[in-house]
């Protein structure tokens, strides 16, 4: 896993800011992932130094002061934190006050000079506590050319105070630093809500020492090849493999799964999960930084950095509606006195509430919280999705292509039949040993299937050679083999009539079947039976039930093929296929039906998943590849998890464009009431406040969503 440089940015306050850095990052190339902590206001990047220089100069350009932060600051500031929040609390109640007092006097005061000035030195007091930062990016933006939120904020409260309207003037400053706070909040909550899994690892793991003892040792320190022992309760500190021992394991937090799963020696075993009731051995297999789990927290804070489509619209609209209100601002001000007959201090005024109003503070953070809460809910699911973009389109599937082995079956096939030909060449026994041989050189799960079923002595392989899509071959002896599927054994045209009529028998049974062949002739076969998963049948009802057309793309035979799906209940079943047909299937539907999704393990079926819309590895967990290949990856092999993906993609949808409707609906409503009613500018805050904790608090009912 990648490690990110982290750094304090002090200027950096809310979802507006962060978005304004995203920007200007843009343009560098070579950064692989942003991390944000608005409530702490530090920032972490994935790149090489010389891009990270880049992207720090990029950032000093845009107005921002980045500073190095030694340590990752989850870790490194987790004491000092509190103590930093309780100060910026106790700044912003003090501003508050101080604004509160500054509305007092002007209201009670008596209108001479002398209280003029203290009221003055009160809002400028709560100024300086509430938001002297804002105020300063505000003016720095404003030499730069750039309207932004602070640009406007500072031009309003400038304003106010000209025109002698200081008590609203620092009570906008002051409502404005609270809305900021809440929102960070806010972000922080939604982006940390994964995080919480990784707190579930011990910090120390019980390590077997030269010795042979037991001693407790910090999982930061432990290596692999480590052996650690978990007892029943305990939670299993690093990834491993059980080496002495059976017990059953509560995955929850890595593959979103309700019921615990039984464990042998040899199974693997996750950092995390709850050891429910035996005592285990287990072979540390990666490092505590290199986890499953930890791969999965930074997977999603990667996505995190990858933009929505919706979110990339509403920083553009962002973008084109600040500056477009600051113009008519600027036109109320200079011809409200002309055309409405206003005074030029009421126009000013109203030009200013209406800066305040514009503020795109809602509009900014209903997207980010929206998205993040969404990748948050999926990966609490066991569900890893990579980006906001995958996220938002899944709800446009048309098609949905399934392996089958794996996928809609168990993956767990046995062999259930197997039979020497009638040759002069080869005996039995000899079949058996040849056949066992080179299965034992293939992790295909058939391979697996027929060399666990033979259980037959070895002979020593050589010029092995997997063929995709059809088999594998290798020399023994001397001679020349192959192991493949019925496809591969006609085209070496070894395929008799009455091997044919066999072959088929087992085929329209469901089962796969797997040929041994010399140069000259077929040798034997192996009937492997897979069973079809109960959730399979489930998840299939439930993509019909979404409008999603699901098919299955195998490269066992046709009859297999079609067997499975009939019990599946999928209308459209393709056998015989290599992973280039697999590939010409998929444009076929895209070109057919639309956006088409391709469900496989990641690596037999990398091209189909690259050319498919969306690319979706099953039983991720603890593999590197698949969490490489796919755009989605499912932690567990439940096909049931892609419907549910798609009714989350459907209600993130619709939240955002709630979130949207709502944060412009109040801005317009606002908006009026200024230019023709009496709205004053703490008002106006308040709106831009509520609006804010609208859309933030409907974001982040994606957290609860049961999906």
């Amino acid at each position: 896993m990648s490690s990110q440089k982290y750094f304090r940015v002090e200027n950096m306050d809310c979802a507006s800011e962060e978005a304004e850095i995203r920007r200007a990052i843009d343009t560098v190339p070579g950064v692989r992932g942003l991390s944000f902590q608005l409530s702490a206001r530090t920032m972490g990047i994935d790149a090489d130094a010389a891009t990270i220089e880049m992207t720090l100069a990029a950032m000093r350009k845009a107005g921002f002061k980045p500073q190095p932060v030694v340590e990752q600051p989850e870790t490194s500031n987790a004491s000092a934190q509190p103590n930093a929040s309780i100060s910026n609390i106790g700044k912003l109640v003090t501003a508050l006050c101080l604004a509160i007092g500054a509305e007092a006097i002007g209201y009670f005061a008596p209108d001479d000079m002398a209280w003029k000035a203290a009221g003055f030195g009160v809002a400028a007091s709560a100024i300086w506590f509430a938001g002297f930062d804002v105020y300063k990016k505000g003016w720095a933006a404003l030499v730069r050319g750039r309207l932004n939120i602070s640009a406007l904020m500072t031009v309003a409260v400038t304003g106010a105070f000209i025109i002698g309207q200081w008590p609203e003037g620092a009570m906008v400053m002051a409502l404005y630093a609270i809305a900021e706070a809440i929102e960070a909040r806010a972000v922080d909550r939604a982006r940390n809500s994964i995080k919480t899994l990784l707190a579930m690892a011990p910090e120390e793991a019980s390590v077997k020492d030269a010795a042979g003892q037991w001693r407790a040792v910090p999982v930061a320190n432990v290596a692999v090849g480590t052996i650690v022992r978990i007892r029943p309760g305990e939670r299993v500190p690093m990834d491993g493999k059980i080496i002495v021992g059976t017990t059953s394991i509560n995955q929850a937090p890595v593959t979103g799964e309700s019921l615990p799963v039984e464990k042998k020696e040899g199974d693997m075993v996750f950092a995390g999960t709850i050891n429910e009731n035996g005592a285990i051995e287990v072979e540390v297999t990666a490092l505590a930084s290199n986890s499953t789990l930890a791969r999965i927290i930074h997977a999603v804070e990667e996505a995190q950095g990858r933009r929505a489509p919706t979110q990339g619209f509403v920083d553009k609209f962002a973008q084109i509606y600040t500056p477009s209100v600051f113009a008519i601002a600027v036109f109320i001000a200079l011809t409200g006195p002309w055309l409405l007959e206003w005074t030029w201090l009421q126009a000013i005024y109203k030009a200013l509430v209406l800066l305040v109003i514009a503020c795109p503070c809602a509009l900014v953070i209903s997207t980010p919280v929206t998205i993040v809460s969404g990748l948050a809910t999926a990966a609490r699911r066991g569900i890893l999705i990579k980006g906001g973009i995958h996220l938002e389109n899944t709800r446009k599937l048309k098609v949905i292509a399934l392996d089958k082995t794996g996928t809609i079956t168990e993956g767990k096939p046995k062999l259930v039949h197997w039979e020497a030909l009638e040759v002069n060449s080869m005996d039995a026994a000899r079949v058996k040993v040849v056949a066992a041989s080179l299965s034992g050189q293939s992790d295909h799960p058939v391979s697996r299937a027929i060399a666990g079923g033979l259980v037959a002595e070895t002979s020593t392989v050589s010029e092995f050679k997997a063929l995709a899509g059809r088999g594998v071959q290798a020399k023994i002896d001397g001679v020349n083999y192959v192991l493949g599927n019925h496809r591969l054994i006609e085209e070496r045209g070894q395929c008799s009539t009455a091997l044919e009529a066999e072959l088929k028998k087992h085929e329209s049974q469901g089962r796969t079947v797997t040929l041994l062949a010399s140069s000259a002739q077929a040798l034997g076969f192996f009937a492997v039976a897979d069973t079809i998963k109960d959730s399979s049948r489930e998840a299939v009802a439930s993509l019909r039930t979404l409008g999603v057309m699901p098919v299955m793309l195998t490269g066992d035979n046709q009859l297999t093929a079609t067997a499975i799906a009939s019990v599946a209940n999928i209308s459209e079943a393709r056998g015989n296929l290599l992973p280039q047909d697999k590939l010409d299937a998929i444009k076929s539907f895209q070109k057919r039906h639309g956006m088409t999704a391709m469900v496989g393990d990641g690596i037999n079926d990398a091209p189909a998943l690259a050319q498919a819309d969306l690319g979706i590895a099953m039983g991720g967990a603890g593999t590197d590849t698949a969490m490489e290949a796919a755009d989605i990856v499912i932690m567990n092999d439940d096909l049931r998890r892609i419907p549910e993906v798609i009714r989350l993609s459907q209600r993130t949808h619709a939240i955002l464009w709630q979130n949207i409707s709502l944060a412009l609906g109040i801005k317009f409503v606002f908006l009026v009431l200024a230019v023709f009613g009496s709205a004053s500018m703490w008002m106006a805050v308040f709106a831009d406040m509520g609006a804010s904790l609208l859309v933030v608090a409907n974001g982040l009912r994606l957290l609860r969503v049961v999906v």
